[in-house]
């Protein structure tokens, strides 16, 4: 009898085995699983895949894995989206899960400490980071503002339009003296204050390379981050190197911040600048720096860089510049150009668009981080993943544009594609949540820098090198430059 009580108990388990074994197979089989990628090594991962030019590898792997893909890099996975489809996930169907912050060690507002003080870093889009978007949209980035700072903008582009004069016929860094420009103009709608001299950034850079030299050790592949085991031990010195960059950087604006305070306390100062806003909202000496920082280092080098590559763009393609020169001659005329002609100059807006297709100033959108699991394309997205979109790799997608490689700005003559992130095909500022804040900064001083330079300007070469033979190739850091300074020649137009 007990035999046969164990066998009625035995028989159905056995009978269920099956069963269960289907329903687990079919269970794990239907899960989804990560993108598909190249093999990581042990230990390592895919970081030696990545090289020099991350931005060209990510592209030529999303040739052959597709537009969605993983990496391992130590003990973080990297999640890439190489497509307008992705980026759409990515930006906008997933972005309040997917716009968080994976901080690097590297950054001073990594510690929970500071990271309130960020606006481009901080871990997720809380309350302080929307105060933080609602202060500087305000009195930076609102249409109100913007138009206040028109003359300021046009004031320094005179500026540098009489430093060029005085340099005709000689060689000029040009990327260094629109650094200067750009950094004034910046500068001065936060403090009213120029903070560099275009003769001492023509000769020296001192200024550009500062926060080239910053971005530089940001973008330096950094241990601490992909073994996070290693993050108090700075084993290659990159967490001293960013504090005392900082600290150097700081010390420009300390004094004029100490200055105001004072003034603010003796209740002679009205409102000004971004500064006096700040300090009416009582923020902290800390804040200011780090905010500061942030914004003249994101918007000055990204400036630089996209008016420096459309300066070697329309050299090395003359009809382009004849084109830009005939709208300028018929808009303009003899007059200065303002940013009240902008709107007339629908031409050299295409130039700045091409541009931003072939050479973003954000080749890989600054990283975002999974706040939970999710799925993107059918694909799982681990909790804290990092997530980057190609920007670089979709601007020259050859089943999204014809001749990719090609500078043609006469294709966005005919589109309706923008880059206020509302188009996939084109997200050099990013979309959604996380997208530039100074998108309409930018927009207004970088065509106004560009149509100056032509307006005022013919530009030639030195050493006798013909635009065909002048080399583009790239570099990466945090922003896309150029691996050799655009050297020219300016010579006055009557």
């Amino acid at each position: 009898m007990e035999v046969m009580a164990e066998t009625y108990v035995i028989l159905p388990i056995l009978l269920l085995l099956p069963l269960l074994l289907l329903f687990l197979l079919k269970y794990f089989n239907s899960a989804p699983l990560l993108p598909p990628g190249p093999n990581p090594w042990p230990i390592l991962g895919n970081l030696l895949h990545m090289g020099k030019k991350p931005h060209i590898t990510l592209s030529n792997f999303a040739q052959s894995y597709g537009p969605l893909i993983s990496l391992k890099l130590g003990t973080q996975v990297l999640i890439v989206g190489s497509s307008p489809a992705v980026a759409m996930e990515i930006l906008k169907t997933h972005d309040r899960i997917l716009s968080a912050r994976l901080v690097p060690h590297v950054s001073p507002v990594k510690s929970p400490e500071l990271n309130h003080l960020s606006l481009g870093w901080a871990v997720e889009c809380n309350d302080n980071w929307k105060f933080l978007r609602t202060i500087c949209r305000t009195e930076l980035f609102s249409g109100k503002a913007i138009e206040s700072q028109a003359c300021l903008r046009e004031r320094k582009v005179m500026e540098m339009i009489e430093f060029l004069s005085r340099m005709e016929g000689k060689v000029v860094k040009i990327g260094d003296v629109v650094f200067a420009t750009v950094f004034n103009m910046l500068s001065n709608v936060l403090m009213s204050r120029d903070f560099t001299r275009l003769e001492e950034e023509s000769e020296e850079g001192k200024m550009k390379g500062l926060l080239r030299t910053i971005f530089e050790v940001v973008s330096t592949p950094n241990l601490a981050d992909f073994y996070p085991i290693f993050g108090a031990l700075d084993l290659q010195g990159l967490n001293k190197k960013s504090k005392e960059l900082f600290m150097r950087i700081c010390a420009l604006w300390e004094p004029i911040i100490e200055e105001r305070r004072e003034r603010k306390t003796s209740k002679i100062s009205r409102q000004e600048d971004f500064l006096d806003a700040l300090l009416d909202n009582a923020f902290t000496n800390d804040q200011i720096n780090h905010l500061t920082t942030e914004l003249i280092s994101a918007g000055t080098d990204t400036s630089t860089s996209t008016i420096e590559w459309a300066m070697a763009e329309l050299i090395k393609n003359p009809e382009s510049m004849n084109k830009v020169r005939e709208e300028l001659a018929r808009e303009i005329n003899h007059d200065f150009a303002k940013e009240s002609h902008l709107p007339q100059l629908p031409y050299l807006q295409a130039c700045v668009k091409e541009t931003l297709r072939l050479h973003p100033p954000a080749p890989i959108l600054i990283p975002h981080r999974a706040l939970e699991s999710c799925t993107v394309m059918n694909y799982a997205i681990p909790k804290n993943a990092q997530l980057v979109v190609n920007v670089w790799a979709i601007g020259r997608d050859p089943t999204i544009w014809v001749e990719p490689l090609k500078f043609n700005p006469g294709r966005f003559l005919t589109s309706a594609l923008d880059f206020k992130g509302g188009d996939y095909e084109f997200v050099p500022f990013g979309a959604g949540r996380r997208i530039c804040p100074g998108l309409s900064m930018a927009a207004k001083q970088v065509p106004l820098v560009l149509a100056s330079l032509i307006h005022f300007f013919d530009w030639s070469l030195p050493l006798g090198i013909s635009p065909n033979e002048l080399d583009m190739t790239e570099k990466f850091a945090l922003t896309l430059q150029r691996e050799q300074p655009l050297l020219v020649i300016p010579k006055v137009r009557k």
